[in-house]
C-alpha cells in the first residue's frame, strides 16, 4: 500500500546518511546549535568524498572482491537565511558520483536530491553559568533527478521523497557547548524498474516499501568569536526492512543501521575577509547493519550576503538569551 505522501516542505540541509555513503556538511546547519542573524545569507560550496572496503551484510562484517573498494564523491551547495534570529531557511543540493576499484559495474553520477529546511528557536533560558536554547526543524528532500536507485551499491540515492521531524537543545557555558537532537524520518514509497523482487517474500510489484528511520546525534566542543571545534557520535537506525542475503547486492528497503564519530572545525575570517568562513572535517561508521565502514573527508567554504548592510561580529550571537 502507498504510504501517504508529505506534504510540508524542508528548508535545508542534507539529508541523513545515505545507506552505503554518508554526506558531511557544517556551517549553519540544521542539526547544530548556530542560527543566523536576520536579514543575513550564508551560502557556499562544499565537497567531500567517501569511501568503504568492508561492510557489513546483515551482521556479517566482510568484503567482496568483485567491488573492491567503493568510493562516492559529492559536490554541493548549501546556504542559510536568517528570516529572523530565531527562525531560519535552509538549503542544499549536491552532485553526486560513485565508483568502485574491481568489478564490471558501471559507476553513475548526476544531481541527487534538494533538501529544505526550517530551523526555529522558540526556547532560550538561563540554567546556572550557562544557557540553554531549544529548537524544533522540519524539513524535506525530493529527487530532482530521474536516478537509478536499483543499483546499490553504486546508486546516487534512494528516492524516497522524506519529511524529516526534529527536537533539538543546546546548552553553552562560555566557549563550551554540547548540542544533542533526535529525528523522525517518514519516507515515502519508491518504484523500481522491474516488475517483481525478492525481500524476505516474492513481490509482484514495481513498488518498494521503504522503512521510515530514527538519527540521533551529539555533538560537543568549542564554540567562540569565529571559531568552532567539535566531536560528534551520530546513529542512523531504520525502523524496519530486511538482511542483505548472502553474496546478494544490497535493496533499497533493506534494514540499514550505522554508528558514526567524527570531529568538524569552522573557522571564520571576520578580522581579514569579513563574511568568509572555511569548514572541514571528517567521520567514521564504528559499527552497522547491511553499511558499508566508510570513511568520509570533506571541506567546504561560505561567505555571508549582508542584506542589513552591517556584517556581525559572529554569527553564533543569536543564541544568546534576550
Amino acid at each position: 500500500m502507498q504510504k501517504n505522501t508529505y506534504s510540508k516542505y524542508r528548508v535545508i540541509g542534507i539529508a541523513i546518511s545515505l545507506l552505503f555513503f554518508s554526506k558531511a556538511t557544517f556551517a549553519q546547519t540544521d542539526i547544530d546549535g548556530v542560527m543566523m542573524q536576520k536579514n543575513f545569507f550564508c551560502v557556499g560550496p562544499t565537497v567531500d568524498k567517501t569511501s568503504w572496503k568492508n561492510y557489513w551484510e546483515g551482521k556479517l562484517k566482510r568484503d567482496n572482491l568483485n567491488m573492491g573498494t567503493v568510493s562516492t564523491q559529492m559536490v554541493g551547495v548549501m546556504g542559510t537565511y536568517g528570516i529572523t534570529n530565531k527562525l531560519n531557511v535552509l538549503f542544499g543540493l549536491p552532485y553526486v558520483k560513485t565508483d568502485r576499484t574491481a568489478g564490471t559495474l558501471h559507476p553513475q553520477e548526476g544531481v541527487q536530491d534538494l533538501s529544505l529546511y526550517e530551523k526555529w528557536m522558540p526556547v532560550t533560558t538561563k540554567i546556572l553559568n550557562g544557557v540553554l536554547n531549544g529548537y524544533g526543524a522540519i524539513g524535506y528532500s525530493i529527487p530532482v533527478t530521474n536516478y537509478v536507485v536499483d543499483f546499490m551499491p553504486l546508486n546516487i540515492g534512494l528516492k524516497s521523497k522524506n519529511l524529516y521531524l526534529r527536537i533539538m537543545g543546546d546548552y553553552h557555558q562560555g566557549a563550551f557547548f554540547v548540542t544533542g537532537s533526535a529525528t523522525y524520518v517518514y519516507r515515502s514509497n519508491i518504484t523500481i524498474d522491474r516488475n517483481a523482487y525478492f525481500t524476505t517474500e516474492m513481490h509482484y510489484t514495481n513498488e518498494v516499501e521503504m522503512p521510515d528511520a530514527m538519527e540521533f546525534n551529539l555533538r560537543t566542543g568549542y564554540r567562540h568569536k569565529g571559531i568552532t571545534a567539535e566531536a560528534v557520535v551520530d546513529n542512523w537506525t531504520t525502523l524496519g526492512g530486511f538482511d542483505i542475503t548472502r553474496n546478494n547486492f544490497p535493496f533499497p528497503s533493506n534494514r540499514m543501521n550505522a554508528t558514526r564519530i567524527g570531529v568538524n572545525g569552522k573557522y571564520e575570517l571576520h578580522h581579514f575577509i569579513p563574511g568568509v568562513s572555511f569548514v572541514g572535517g571528517g567521520n567514521y561508521v564504528i559499527a552497522g547493519r547491511n553499511m558499508g565502514q566508510a570513511t568520509t573527508v570533506y571541506a567546504g567554504i561560505f561567505y555571508i550576503i549582508d542584506f542589513k548592510h552591517k556584517m556581525p561580529n559572529t554569527v553564533e550571537k543569536s543564541t544568546k538569551p534576550n
